[in-house]
């Protein structure tokens, strides 16, 4: 099953992703696909790019045509985009919020209309296809609307349905995970340079090391444990290397990050809606 017309408000980074990835995975044709933007100057480079029709502004006209509306804006937009779309939406209709941070209650209230509304977290990795989505959906969600809008997700990468309490976890190890990740392949690098490796040289090889190890584990389905330990020989180096790393606390420093994440990240939530109510 796929919806007619996807609207996209607000493409930016993240919905011009989405875009890409929809087009390319055969979710829409370009005729059934839309989006709004906030200048005349990025509708006409991201028409250009994609060759679907994008306007500046006009988000309750757009959301009116779709079948599915995906709102790409940031979360203190996102209210305001609600608001103006409102009128435009109907019981029927899918409605998909990429704003971290605000729950579907807050997104129900603001419109005011029985309809199916999803919560999703994807991570910056969806504009090279290789993202990371959780989507958490209300109780007027069908399977068949969940199929729909896990395709969209599954367009740029890995996507999976938990319960919404569980989005902040989601946005500590998803949602910021890229960034730890960034950080083990600078120092990787750093490494490298400091025995004598030429940076283009350190560079190749800390990133596809790191590709490849998140591959194996992606296809042999093993626990990343076991294919550490197929590295390890007795007295050999990798075995030496794990014991600094575990001598520094590694893995707790990362299990650590993410239950500070997650903590804030409900911090930020308590904090939105305390605003929202307060208008």
């Amino acid at each position: 099953m796929q919806p007619q017309r996807i609207t996209v408000v607000g493409a930016g980074n993240m919905g011009a992703a989405l875009i890409g990835g929809i087009l390319k995975g055969g979710v829409a044709s370009r005729e059934h696909l839309t989006a709004t933007v906030k200048s005349e100057e990025s509708a006409r480079a991201l028409a250009e790019k994609y060759g679907i029709a994008v306007t500046a502004g006009g988000n309750s006209e757009a959301a009116a045509a779709a079948d599915l509306i995906i709102a790409a804006v940031k979360p203190g937009t996102l209210p305001k985009v609600l608001a103006e779309i409102r009128d435009s939406l109907h019981e029927g209709q899918i409605l998909i919020s990429v704003a971290a941070a605000v729950p579907i209650a807050v997104i129900e209230r603001v419109i005011a209309r029985r309809l199916a509304v999803f919560r999703a977290m994807p991570n910056i990795p969806v504009v090279v296809e290789e993202g990371a989505t959780a989507i958490a959906g209300n109780g007027l969600c069908n399977d068949a609307q969940r199929e729909i809008v896990a395709n969209v997700f599954r367009a740029v990468g890995v996507a999976v349905f938990v319960d919404e309490d569980l989005m902040h976890a989601v946005t500590a190890l998803s949602g910021s995970g890229p960034a730890y990740v960034y950080m083990v392949i600078e120092a990787m690098i750093a490494g490298g340079l400091k025995m004598g490796l030429s940076r283009e040289i350190s560079t190749k090889l800390a990133e596809q090391t790191v590709l490849g190890a998140a591959k194996l584990v992606r296809e042999t389905t093993l626990h990343p444990a076991v294919l550490r330990d197929q590295v390890i020989t007795p007295g050999g180096v990798t075995i030496s290397a794990i014991h600094e790393l575990e001598r520094h606390g590694l893995r707790s420093m990362l299990i650590s990050a993410i239950e500070t994440a997650t903590r804030h990240s409900e911090d930020r939530t308590r904090a939105l809606i305390a605003s929202l109510e307060q208008r």
